[in-house]
This record gives structure tokens, C-alpha cells and sequence, in this order.
């Protein structure tokens, strides 16, 4: 089995969380990638607090749907989990998903678990399409990439605690996880 550094193995977790969780902590480069919201034509709109917080909660449920399912996924080396589109959208789910296959292909799987305390740092509900931005603590500590035939941690993939972020987007009334990074030079 091939050896690679562990940010590629992790993609947000995430799967990655992730996106993979999956589960991975993904590409760093993606952050500057991330294209901006543009705000409507209600540009000047303001929002009761009532909806902000079901912004927040719906964004956070997301949010934690996609580190569970990444889990899943990346447990079973299955990168079409059916509930990895739950939680998803492009182009984290492509990131998770590509994540999962390598890994797959390489004969290794995820196991263990990691501890998540998100909290919300924005939410922009006048942008199109509205948005929360989540940040993260991940600790990934007992979360380990193992060959899948001799259950051996592959060397290089521990984890550790570090700073994650996420993007929630509402598409159709749905809120998913489109965009993940996690950045494992910055420890929480």
C-alpha cells in the first residue's frame, strides 16, 4: 500500500470530516478557490432572529449529518453511501467521495472515532444562495487510517486536534455541506 501525508488522506474530518469524513481534511487551496455569495436583489433585507437561529441549527444538523456519514462511508470504503448526498453537495461530496475511493483502492479504511465541537461564525441569509459558516475543532486523535486486511495504522495518518471549516448552503430549503477545509497547521 501506497503512502501519501495526512492531509490527503483526511478531507474534513472531516470525510473530507472529509470531506471526508470521510472523511478528510481536504485541500487547503480550496479555501481561496471558494466562490463568494453575491447578495440579491434583498441585499438591504434583514432577517428576524428566529430565522437566523433555524439558519444556524438547520446549518449545524448539516454539519454533523456530514462528519456521521463521512464516518460511515469512509468505515465501509463505500464512496456512493447513500447518505453522503444527504448531508453533501459539490464539490465537497465529489472531494469526499474521490477521497474514499483512493483509499479504497489503496486497500485502506477508516476507524475509530474524533470529536467535533462546532460552533457557527456567520450566517448570510440575503446572499444567493444563503450561507453559514461553520468552524470547527476537530480532534482526530482516535481516528486512524488502517490497511483493510491487516487492520495496521498506515504510517503517517495520525491525527491530531486542528481547525476545520465549512460552508452550508441552502439549496431548495435544504442545507448541505458544500464546501470543507481543515487546517491542520492551526491546533484548537
Amino acid at each position: 500500500m501506497r503512502t501519501r501525508r495526512p492531509g490527503r488522506w483526511m478531507i474534513l474530518l472531516v470525510t473530507a470530516l472529509t470531506a471526508t469524513p470521510v472523511a478528510a481534511c481536504g485541500a487547503k487551496p480550496e479555501a481561496a478557490a471558494r466562490p463568494q455569495a453575491t447578495a440579491g436583489p434583498s441585499a438591504t433585507a434583514t432577517h428576524s432572529p428566529a430565522e437566523e437561529r433555524a439558519a444556524r441549527e438547520a446549518a449545524l444538523a448539516a454539519y454533523s449529518g456530514y462528519l456521521a456519514a463521512s464516518r460511515a462511508a469512509s468505515r465501509r470504503s463505500d464512496p456512493r453511501h447513500p447518505e453522503l448526498a444527504k448531508f453533501l453537495a459539490d464539490p465537497l461530496l465529489t472531494r469526499v467521495r474521490l477521497a474514499i475511493r483512493e483509499a479504497k483502492e489503496h486497500g485502506a479504511v477508516r476507524t475509530g472515532t474524533f470529536v467535533s465541537d462546532p460552533t457557527v461564525t456567520s450566517v448570510s441569509l440575503d446572499s444567493v444562495p444563503a450561507t453559514v459558516e461553520i468552524q470547527d475543532c476537530l480532534d482526530t486523535t482516535g481516528y486512524r487510517l488502517v490497511d483493510a486486511k491487516t487492520k495496521r495504522v498506515v504510517p503517517g495518518s495520525g491525527g491530531g486536534r486542528h481547525l476545520a471549516t465549512a460552508t452550508a448552503t441552502r439549496y431548495h430549503g435544504r442545507w448541505l455541506i458544500n464546501y470543507g477545509a481543515g487546517h491542520e497547521d492551526q491546533p484548537c
